[in-house]
């Protein structure tokens, strides 16, 4: 090694134009130009992390820090024009005249033109997408309390029809994004959640005679950063087999680089009640109808029930006591939930990390819903080539849970339907069932029904760019869900009195998903006017749903209530396993910032169909024209943007239907005389395909005043092929159904939306949205007419959910008989003279939403839901009010008071009888416009001024007080006209059948950040 002496001076020569640049960059140094200062909310004064200065005609960039600050030294001289940018807000231009620090302020911006919006495997610039893609506002969520994220985004999105199927917390919702394109297949959305496709498959084994329970409560929604809603083909295409039904994008919060750690912390407390109660008869009241349906039907008035118990009657009507039942079921139920979240992140790593504790008791005794969930996002750059990261979400659910809907051993119907003259207990103090139905006080205290959920989401990723704009992503997926349901009917209930001395059921069910993805993405500019995205990739998808279950009937006594104790046990398990395979690509072009076409294919590859039509192919075009850039459009001086979009495309659906549906299967457990054996259980249909959705869409997106407001309108079209049903077959076969392709339906309707910022004062701002939409659904194709629950039908040329009715015209006011529309005009009202008299679909729906800000610490939020030209079959109205034909059964609502009673009387109520077309016939009285609006949430908020804070290291201190359901405008004579049968089934909408109402909810709470 050579040794190494001190330089001489000839040496340095050597160095001398290093050093003369030093120099010159010293001096020039001196004659730069410094801006400091920071960047804050203008409403808030929250700090803005992350936000960009760049000055005008320069590439250099600077970025704030985690205090909002920034420094930026330039060579230019003052004054310098900056422009300041950051994702949500307005873009500023300002002049800076002097050397200082100096505040920025930044307003929220709504212009959803200039957005960058998550689209399937990426993102995509609002001012350039060809599809129709909405975004949900999270900020107008944050104070709503919700078990889960379908229900908060009721209104919030223009062609997303959100309602709620029950008051009871962690059960599922009817969500349909452009209507229903399936009978027997699932017609969800596909909800991704960080790139983890979510199972939505609820897990609930053991029925509780009406709604289940939802998987998407066990996502957090303080986690959620963003949500999009793809809605097209062109943007649903690129998911194939899953997009049929839409998408619903979610991005959960992830940490920021440079960013210092913050922490914050919600809570609120809520206290919810019913609205409104079903308005049933007294003791007396029941007595005086009952003595007269006995006397119409010409039975002798000495033998009438209601009379002198001397007499051997039940006493006279007036000395009949009222018992509350329905009291007893209700009551004030609170809510708690905390929420607590860390992020931030050095120069490599970022990280968020949350936590949610959420309790819910229902306003129904005994249902509650509690959740506790831990969140982890990291993100790491391993060099400026390479980043890993993974995302992990950790749940833990207790429900518990009792009967409801139809089912004569619930507490709503134990309650509704018994009569309020019967006694609630016997004479020796035991519980009385005197009619159908449970007593209410067993249905709570005599029935253990628990529902123990675990549930793992995890994925794991790495990113690589192989050469400029060539990107390669692997991922690897896991969505693992576990249920543990037990319930035990003791010998004092419906269900476990004698001969069967107690009943008890527990079962395990299991959903398993995992998922491997590889994506390659190119992105490169040309000449700067030319810009071209690839994306393609692979899929590969395994599931596996397996469930076991014991009950066991018998017990000694009530205290041994595990099946164990059971006299007799029986038990059962079964699993399933179901592959998907796919390949997609996207090619992006956009040409001057103006004109650009997306092409979209995936094919898909599921185990649940033939082996001869596995493979589905789903190609997807969309096209777009800025219009507004154009210079005869500048030129009228009237549009700030204008674009025109079109696509077309084609998706599937495989979900919903068995894993096996293709496939003859065998079972066990056929045994003879100790014996094994199996027997057929599944007829094969090698033919079996898939149901494809074609879809178009039409589009325009315009701004005006600067952006502030903007306005989107969609017309589409989709049109179903190939429905998957569960069709009857000839019992000669052995089998009673098999699963085919037959049917085809339609779905059209348009969607606008309008976004303003109508105010933009210093100390007061208002914007609002308003979303309209409207969906023509019809069956166009199906072998035969299908009846479901009575009076819904299935037919050639109607819409789902059509009602298939006598059609009432009134009451005779000489006899007080129902005067029905004999449509075949034979004289006799019998089944040919049924009718589809209404559908459940409303022909108008969204929500309005307002946002109002005042002296910059008070904010103000008020969200309408409405729902318009909707009809509702009040199955509880008519089980309560038909002509008296279950009185002494059911008890009877209010309204029976304006019954017919004399020649000349004018009502539609008819003379109460057991005889005849008045009891015989379902009339169409009890079918009602479902129309509501309601408030579906109003809060109020401050936050502490930041000058308060500063002392104590806090960023924001906002206090709130938060409406929920508030009040609800409609003609509809249930308690509520949001309401869905949930049993397996997902085609009964607006069917009213002993649903509680949506409860009101009053909250008050916080959110501090430090």
């Amino acid at each position: 090694m050579k040794n190494f002496t001190k330089p001489k001076l000839t040496g340095l020569l050597f160095l001398f134009p290093f050093i003369a640049a030093l120099f010159v960059s010293v001096i020039g140094f001196a004659q730069t130009s410094t801006l400091a200062g920071r960047i804050i909310d203008e409403r808030t004064n929250v700090p803005l992390a992350g936000a960009t200065i760049q000055i005008k005609g320069s590439t250099h960039k600077v970025v704030t820090n985690d205090k909002g600050e920034f420094t930026f030294i330039t060579a230019q001289h003052l004054p310098l024009t900056y422009i300041v940018s950051y994702v949500g807000y307005q873009t500023i231009e300002a002049i800076q005249d002097g050397p200082g620090l100096f505040t920025i302020t930044l307003v929220q911006a709504n212009n959803k033109l200039k957005d960058i919006v998550v689209v399937g495997y990426g993102t995509q610039s609002r001012k350039n997408l060809a599809s129709a893609v909405s975004s949900v506002n999270t900020s107008q969520i944050e104070d709503v309390p919700a078990a889960s994220i379908d229900q908060l985004l009721q209104g919030k999105a223009a062609g997303v029809l959100a309602s709620a199927n029950s008051p009871v917390p962690g059960t599922g919702i009817f969500l349909r994004v452009r209507g229903s394109t399936s009978i027997n297949a699932t017609n969800d959305p596909l909800y991704v959640v960080d790139g983890v496709f979510i199972n939505n498959r609820s897990l609930q084994s053991v029925s509780t005679g009406g709604q289940v329970t939802n998987p998407l409560a066990d996502l957090n929604p303080a986690d959620i950063e963003s949500i999009e809603i793809l809605k097209d083909a062109n943007a649903t295409a690129i998911y194939g087999s899953r997009g049929a039904n839409g998408v619903v994008v979610i991005t959960t919060k992830h940490g920021k680089l440079n960013n210092k750690a913050k922490v914050n912390i919600g809570y609120y407390y809520g206290s919810s009640s019913a609205r409104k109660f079903w308005k049933t008869l007294a003791g007396p009241e029941e007595g005086i109808l009952q003595n007269e349906t006995w006397l119409n039907d010409g039975k002798p008035y000495a033998t009438r029930p209601f009379r002198p118990v001397a007499e051997g009657g039940l006493g006279l009507p007036e000395e009949q006591p009222t018992n509350d039942r329905i009291g007893i079921i209700f009551q004030d139920a609170p809510t708690h939930n905390i929420d607590i979240s860390t992020t931030g992140g050095d120069t490599k790593t970022s990280f968020y990390i949350g936590g949610n504790y959420y309790d819910q008791e229902a306003i129904v005794k005994p249902d509650a819903f509690k959740r506790y969930s831990v969140r982890v996002n990291l993100d790491h750059q391993l060099r400026e080539s390479a980043k890993i990261g993974f995302s992990i979400d950790g749940v833990k659910t207790d429900r518990i849970k009792s009967p409801n809907n139809n089912v004569p051993y619930g507490a709503v119907n134990g309650a509704l339907y018994t009569p309020a003259y019967l006694p609630l207990f016997n004479p020796d103090g035991s519980y009385a069932r005197p009619s159908l139905f449970e007593n209410p006080y067993a249905a709570i205290r005599e029935v253990n029904f628990t529902d123990i959920g675990a549930r793992f989401t995890g994925n794991g990723f790495g990113e690589f760019t192989i050469v400029k704009g060539l990107k390669f992503r692997t991922s690897w997926s896991i969505d693992f869900n576990e249920s543990k349901e037990d319930n035990f009917y003791s010998s004092k209930t419906y269900v476990g009195q004698a001969p069967t001395n107690g009943s008890a059921t527990s079962a395990i069910t299991r959903n398993l998903t995992l998922i491997n993805e590889q994506l390659l993405t190119y992105n490169k500019t040309f000449n700067g006017v030319h810009l071209l995205s690839l994306t393609a990739g692979n899929t590969i998808q395994k599931e596996r749903f397996e469930i076991t279950s014991v009950t066991g009937i018998g017990f000694p006594t009530d205290e041994f209530s595990k099946i164990a104790s059971a006299a007799i046990q029986t038990g059962t398990s079964s699993s399933s396993d179901a592959g998907l395979v796919s390949y997609f690509s996207r090619v992006n072009y956009i040409l001057n910032n103006k004109y650009s076409i997306d092409i979209n294919f995936r094919a898909d590859a599921s185990s649940r169909f033939g082996k001869d039509h596995r493979w589905g192919y789903f190609p997807a075009a969309g096209v777009s024209w800025r219009a507004g850039q154009e210079d005869f459009v500048r030129a009228l001086g009237i549009f700030t943007d204008l674009k025109f979009r079109a696509s077309y495309g084609s998706t599937g659906n495989q979900n919903g239907i068995p894993d096996f549906a293709a496939k003859g299967l065998w079972s066990g457990g056929n045994n003879y005389q100790d014996v094994s054996g199996t027997a057929p259980n599944q007829l094969a249909n090698p033919d079996l395909r898939w149901e494809t959705t074609k879809q178009a869409d039409i589009g325009i997106d315009a701004g005006f005043l600067a952006n502030r407001i903007t306005v989107g309108f969609d017309f589409y079209r989709k049109y179903t092929t190939n429905l998957l049903l569960q069709l009857p077959i000839a019992s000669q076969t052995g089998y009673n159904n098999i699963f085919a392709n037959a049917g085809e339906m339609s779905n059209e309707g348009y969607e606008l939306n309008i976004n303003a910022d109508l105010c933009q004062y210093k100390n007061f701002t208002w914007s609002f949205n308003l979303n309209v939409a409207t969906n023509k659904n019809k069956i166009q194709k199906l072998p035969a007419p299908i009846i479901k629950t009575g009076v819904i039908i299935l037919q050639e040329g109607s819409p789902l959910y059509s009602f298939y009715l006598h059609k009432q015209f009134g009451v005779d006011p000489q006899t007080g008989n129902v005067l029905f529309d004999d449509l075949n005009k034979d004289g006799n009202v019998t089944d040919a003279d049924l009718q589809i008299l209404g559908n459940a679909w409303p022909k108008y729906f969204g929500g309005l939403t307002n946002e109002f800000t005042v002296f910059k610490n008070f904010d103000v939020q008020a969200s309408l839901y409405y729902s318009l030209g909707n009809d509702v079959w009040n199955n509880t109205r008519y089980r309560m009010g038909h002509g008296g034909s279950r009185n002494g059964v059911f008890a009877m609502l209010k309204e029976e008071l304006g019954r017919w009673q004399k020649t000349g009387d004018i009502t539609d109520v008819p003379r109460l009888t057991v005889a005849g077309n008045n009891a015989a016939i379902i009339p169409s009285r009890f079918l009602e416009d479902g129309s509501f609006v309601r408030l579906r949430n109003l809060s109020v908020g401050y936050s502490i001024p930041k000058s308060l804070l500063n002392r104590w290291s806090i960023t924001t201190l906002r206090l709130y007080f938060s409406a929920t359901n508030l009040f609800t405008l409609t003609k509809y004579k249930g308690v509520d006209p949001e309401v869905n049968v949930s049993n397996g089934d997902q085609n009964i909408l607006g069917y009213d059948q002993a649903i509680a109402p949506q409860p009101r909810t009053l909250q008050v709470g916080f959110n501090i950040a430090f």
